[in-house]
């Protein structure tokens, strides 16, 4: 994302303002305010925004690296979203792999009793997978293997703490120039011992597994890999698989793709409203891959639909 600023737009100048005796510097970004500490000097460049709040380029000249700091605004003023925000610390802590973004802080707040915003410093990526399949970027096999083995790589590593990512999807695959790839955004993460509902409008239903668009709370680490098979073809077709208008359209590309589950396969659905959706769904045939995919491989068809 460098060479530009938040959307693309050019490039500006913010100037400082040193608060709390010289020791945080503030700046004003398009209209938010923007307290880190002094340690991270000048220039810095937004580089992302979204309902969170919005993401800075900066130096850190005690270490002399470039970070990403997110700016969580008023993170305690919604329950979810600060429970969102510790898990996401907390997570970040203990996860050390290379295809998982790395944390490098989170500055504290100039005033303890007046804390309301937190930032949090990552390591600094280049962009991220869903820039990447919007451009006219050309990705070869080879790109895409690549890809795909990071992400299975770091997501073993997640799997093998008995975390379950949980929303998985491009624009959570950070990546840099030399195609390096690091999954972001725990956020949603939790431990495969819990299991709980997914509130509709956290979870990106384009990715989402069938279990858990049949509001199921009884699933596993294999909705992750559901997530990685639908990235893989969207990397592959450079559209979205399953671009569903509403989780129950998107059940309904699903069924027409797969063929339309048997009564003994959907034996996991508790929510009635839910089986009675499946069982009012046209019945549709499992359809054949190849003739769905004529541009992918042979090889890669096996692999997504094993």
């Amino acid at each position: 994302m460098s060479g530009g600023g938040v959307d693309g737009a050019p490039v500006a100048e913010f100037r400082p303002t040193l608060t709390h005796g010289g020791r945080f510097l503030q700046y004003n970004i398009f209209g938010n305010l923007f307290e880190i500490t002094n340690k991270y000097q000048p220039p810095i460049m937004p580089i992302g925004r979204g309902a969170y709040g919005i993401v800075c380029s900066v130096m850190n000249f005690e270490t002399r690296e470039m970070v990403a700091i997110k700016k969580i605004a008023n993170a305690f003023d919604n329950h979810m979203d600060a429970k969102r925000t510790l898990r996401e610390i907390k997570l970040l802590r203990h996860l050390d792999h290379e295809n998982i973004v790395g944390l490098r802080d989170v500055i504290p707040p100039p005033i303890p009793q007046a804390f309301n915003d937190v930032y949090i410093g990552t390591e600094l990526m280049d962009t991220d997978l869903h820039h990447i399949i919007r451009s006219n970027q050309e990705l070869s096999e080879e790109h895409c293997q690549y890809f795909l083995y990071q992400i299975l790589r770091g997501l073993k590593y997640i799997h093998s703490a008995n975390v379950i990512h949980r929303d998985l999807k491009p624009s959570n695959l950070l990546l840099n120039a030399n195609c390096d790839l690091k999954i972001c955004d725990f956020g949603l993460a939790r431990p495969s011992s819990e299991s709980d509902m997914m509130t509709e409008y956290v979870v990106t239903r384009w990715y989402r597994a069938p279990e858990l668009l049949l509001n199921s709370t009884d699933y596993s680490a294999a909705i992750d890999v559901w997530s990685v098979g639908c990235i893989f073809m969207e990397l592959i077709n450079r559209q979205p698989l399953f671009p569903g208008r509403d989780h129950m359209h998107q059940m309904r590309l699903i069924t027409e793709v797969i063929g339309t589950p048997t009564d003994e396969e959907l034996g996991f659905i508790r929510n009635e409203d839910a089986r009675k959706y499946m069982r009012h769904l046209p019945q549709f045939p499992r359809r054949p891959f190849a003739s769905l995919f004529p541009r992918v491989q042979p090889v890669a068809l096996d692999l997504f639909f094993f």
